[in-house]
């Protein structure tokens, strides 16, 4: 089947199926939930997947040809927490669970069930993964699991968590690691969210008190390899390398930029359209030439890389010159809105206002999200250029 008719039968579907109705229910109402099943049914919600763990099996340009048909039309998937289960610990499994795991944990994922989160960074182990402590003690045909994780986003309504743990604490520290999931829902977890500057709480404290595994992913002490493979399907996700990514919209009309309506109504234009302060004009056109730059990068990589794997260390590349270009896109907007742009609430300033303050300072956790900016430099000198350590 061509992709063309490939298209036209996605629109076809989502004319009888995607309804005003549909459109107009709210998250959780039963409209949502028939059409949750509805996509579910198709595979389309894990498209790339094969179609005995739900998926459609989808390849790589038909799955990006359905996400461009989706976003034409609206459609939104279900939530998944920043892709914590469908983009990284489901494609981890795919590659490394057993079967028994595949058909226990994948198709709730595929029907948008479950909620999952990740624990790995700790108090003492944030950028220096490996030197965490958390303990997983074999107990007859389960894990004992005692010790802390930090940042753990989305915990607050996670359903399950994979976490890296110590199971021989004798060994090299990257070695005597394994990576096991944890249902959320017994007494030995506890989960407090953490309070950000921009006054959500993504994030959380999460404790395990005697808690307990029988889900050991992969090899026992042989986790390290399996956790830095789930990062480069996180960073793969951040980055925008994915089929989803390919599909958002890459041409962007004024009235659709939130960075050119904020200078055209703050800053002020010219006769002509262009933004009346020079020196800002000047930035803002680098940061939109970088901006295209990237997103024409990305493109030819993915046509490189037709399979859709993920692609090693590259990922590091895109993950940190991404979370750079989103951090400077939110601080030209507060900049734009000059002093409209330090709003935190009150009546003296609008919604959208305080909401592009708040996004700013939230933005500053994306070059810390999968993997900081100093740890993504370090493996592009030491994996991709080959540099000495």
């Amino acid at each position: 089947m061509s992709l063309d008719t490939f298209r036209q039968e996605v629109r076809d579907w989502l004319a009888e199926n995607f309804t005003n109705e549909v459109r107009a229910s709210a998250e959780g109402s039963a409209e949502q939930k028939a059409w949750i099943a509805r996509l579910a049914d198709k595979g389309w919600i894990v498209p790339g997947w094969p179609k005995e763990y739900g998926g459609a099996g989808l390849g790589f340009q038909e799955h990006i040809a359905l996400m461009q048909t989706f976003n034409a039309a609206g459609v939104v998937l279900p939530s998944d927490n920043g892709g914590q289960a469908r983009s990284m610990i489901g494609p981890t499994l795919l590659e490394y669970g057993t079967e028994e795991q595949k058909r226990r944990h994948l198709p709730p994922i595929a029907r948008a069930e479950v909620q999952w989160c990740q624990g790995y960074s700790e108090p003492g182990a944030g950028s220096d993964l490996a030197g965490l402590s958390t303990r997983a003690v074999l107990d007859g045909d389960h894990y004992v699991i005692n010790g802390q994780k930090i940042w753990t986003s989305g915990a607050q309504i996670a359903d399950w968590i994979y976490v890296l743990v110590r199971t021989d604490p004798d060994a090299p520290k990257h070695e005597g690691i394994s990576m096991v999931l944890v249902d959320m829902h017994q007494p030995g977890v506890t989960v407090r969210p953490i309070r950000l500057i921009s006054g959500v709480s993504p994030f959380c404290e999460t404790f395990f008190d005697n808690a307990t595994s029988a889900d050991l992913v992969g090899q026992l002490n042989r986790g390290w390899a399996i956790g830095k493979r789930l990062l480069q399907h996180e960073r793969s996700g951040i980055s925008g390398m994915g089929a989803t990514g390919a599909a958002a919209p890459r041409e962007r009309t004024p009235r659709e930029d939130v960075l050119a309506e904020l200078c055209k109504r703050y800053v002020g234009v010219t006769g002509q359209g262009r933004i009346a302060d020079p020196a800002f004009r000047d930035e803002v056109i680098r940061h939109r030439l970088n901006q295209r730059s990237f997103q024409l990068t990305l493109n030819r990589i993915r046509e490189e890389n037709a399979s859709g794997t993920t692609l090693g260390h590259t990922t590091s590349i895109f993950k940190a010159v991404g979370a750079n270009l989103d951090k400077a896109n939110t601080e030209l907007q507060v900049r734009a809105m000059g002093a409209r742009g330090t709003g935190w609430e009150g009546d003296g300033f609008t919604p959208e206002e305080i909401g592009a303050t708040r996004a700013w300072l939230g933005s500053r956790a994306i070059s810390i999200a999968g993997g900081t900016n100093e740890v993504q430099l370090n493996i592009i000198a030491k994996r991709v250029l080959g540099l000495p350590d």
